[in-house]
């Protein structure tokens, strides 16, 4: 028989499941790269690059510091397949949600950066699991340019597709959030 080990916690599948009476903190932070308590032994993370064509998403775990892209949600006019993101949070069952936000490089927000926090803020009430937002500054041009690396150093055997790169700007900022 398998043996369990003691002091890490179980890795969830499925849906988490919460009951109307749980006492849960605010969801949202307000500060970029917030985090709401350190992150657990084992915390199961879901990174999101919102896009209003698609939404980037990355999976990665405290343990071990991992973080890998796993694809690209679709978006249409700005509006997310909701039904496409549950099931990616039901899937993977995170702890934590994190959503970049883009700033200009002098620190400024972007046009965008308002409707990255909405979409959090949304994730936040439909998942009941705490958003933390990463600067995701140049992780689209630094995504690009380590896909167009592989290519040209033949890791990579296929072309470069722009959800490749949306899903790649969020596993960085996954790694982002992790190295803070």
């Amino acid at each position: 028989p398998a043996r369990r080990r003691t002091g890490l916690p179980e890795q969830r599948r499925g849906p988490r499941l919460t009951t109307p009476d749980d006492d849960l903190e605010s969801p949202v932070p307000t500060a970029p790269g917030s985090r709401q308590g350190p992150p657990a032994v084992g915390e199961v993370l879901l990174a999101f690059d919102f896009g209003t064509r698609r939404i980037g998403v990355a999976v990665g775990q405290t343990l071990t510091g991992s973080a890998t892209a796993i694809g690209a949600l679709p978006c249409k006019h700005g509006t997310p397949d909701w039904a496409a993101v549950d099931t990616c949070i039901a899937q993977w069952a995170p702890a934590r949600l994190l959503v970049g936000l883009p700033y200009n490089m002098d620190g400024s927000e972007t046009t965008t950066t308002a409707v990255c926090r909405e979409f959090g803020a949304q994730l936040a009430e439909r998942s009941r699991l705490p958003v933390a937002y990463v600067d995701e500054r140049l992780t689209s041009n630094a995504a690009y340019d380590e896909l167009r690396d592989e290519r040209r150093s033949g890791a990579r055997a296929r072309r470069i597709r722009p959800e490749d790169i949306d899903a790649n700007a969020a596993r960085l900022i996954l790694t982002t959030w992790m190295t803070q």
